[in-house]
């Protein structure tokens, strides 16, 4: 289905319920590669040497194993703005996973309660206020683990923070690229990747520098919150020719997959001056209503191997069996692994209630029909295929 599209089905959906099993501010990384018995199921690992960030796998990889949960993507499209009393409660879990590289080069940030964190020394919230982050290293772990570790402190020891938190957002960014850059012990040759969500009360802020990704789950439906900048999109490879770049068979300048990322000066001119491979994120706001469940955010080798819509499907049957975003995070991953993702993987799941995402129920029609989420996504995936 054509991204912006939002398909609403027109049968009863059959799920399962849920239980309560709160499961607050989980984080951890293990070892999820599949087993021996899945290895000889067909599972096969794929080699490395590849240049420093991997082309996208075919899409046939993607379009069996999407067919029964592939609904369809909504893109850039905001929830009511009608008065509400609801006030997200933050939990997240995450996992991160070597996958088939002999090295992990991701990093990655989880903060339920913004203002524990930031203790007194920063600007106090009035409301409750969490942050993430994905960074998907490439050429090594320095330029990941330097953003990691300070962007943050650069959003809320910008200026205009908090009075205008999107442009402090856009230069803690590029603070963080040029601190990068003057640090000595550091590989500057190194990049990474950029995704984070600032969450203030209701206000959900994404901002993404990569392909890495974020997904809000809006009542079983995926929102896209980020655009992947890849040097063929039509809107990357405008501003890169215009400033003099080239693409190589997908690669700017013939070296990287991505058209934006912080470090990696081997590419870049002097500060300041205008660049193909840029540190600028873009930025996405939203506010936050009943509608909206949780947030997936998670590094490419997720999102190669699966869509959106799925990942969001996965989620929230997880979430209804038991209501833990870690769990949720996991079984993302050993998904992506099993559909043989080439790259390093991280997932964060933030949910927005103490609760699990409640049974979906639609109006039955005079013909009275029912149909299980995952024979309705079947469906609307064979009527995309013969269209």
């Amino acid at each position: 289905m054509a991204a912006g599209t939002d398909f609403s089905p027109p049968f009863a959906l059959l799920d399962g319920g849920g239980y309560n099993n709160s499961s607050i501010n989980k984080d951890t990384s293990r070892n999820l590669s599949p087993t021996a018995d899945e290895n000889s199921d067909g599972v096969k690992q794929i080699p490395n040497g590849r240049p420093p960030r991997h082309t996208i796998p075919s899409a046939r990889l993607l379009a069996a194993a999407d067919l029964a949960m592939d609904v369809g993507i909504v893109v850039n499209k905001s929830p009511s703005d009608e008065k509400t009393d609801f006030l997200p409660v933050f939990r997240s879990g995450s996992c991160a996973e070597e996958g088939p590289k002999r090295y992990m080069e991701d990093e990655h940030v989880c903060i339920d309660d913004l203002n524990q964190h930031l203790g007194s020394t920063a600007p106090s919230f009035s409301s409750m206020g969490a942050f993430y982050g994905v960074f998907d290293g490439h050429g090594g772990t320095d330029a990941a683990l330097f953003v990691r570790n300070n962007i943050l402190r650069y959003i809320v020891d910008d200026f205009q923070f908090p009075m205008c938190v999107e442009k402090a957002i856009k230069s803690a960014f590029v603070r963080a690229d040029y601190a990068f850059s003057d640090d000595s012990s550091l590989d500057i040759s190194s990049g990474t990747t950029a995704l984070t969500a600032l969450m203030l009360g209701r206000t959900l802020i994404i901002a993404n520098a990569g392909d890495c990704r974020a997904v809000l789950g809006r009542r079983g439906r995926a929102i896209e919150m980020s655009k992947d900048h890849k040097p063929n999109s039509t809107s990357e490879r405008l501003r890169i020719e215009k400033l003099g770049g080239v693409i190589y068979d997908g690669y700017l300048n013939g070296q990287l997959s991505v058209s934006r990322a912080l470090g990696d000066w081997h590419m870049k001119g002097p500060k300041g001056s205008a660049c193909p491979l840029s540190p600028e994120p873009e930025l996405q706001e939203t506010n936050l209503s009943e509608e909206d469940e949780f947030l997936i955010m998670g590094c490419d080798g997720l999102w190669d191997v699966m869509s959106s819509q799925c990942a969001v499907t996965i989620v929230r049957k997880e979430l209804m069996l038991h209501n833990d975003p870690e769990r949720c995070s996991r079984e993302l991953v050993r998904e992506a692994l099993k559909r043989n993702t080439c790259d390093n993987l991280t997932v964060i799941v933030v949910c927005f209630s103490q609760d699990p995402p409640p049974r979906i129920e639609i109006p039955q029609t005079r013909v009275r029909r029912s149909i299980s989420l995952e024979g309705l996504n079947l469906l609307k995936g064979v009527l995309d295929e013969n269209s």
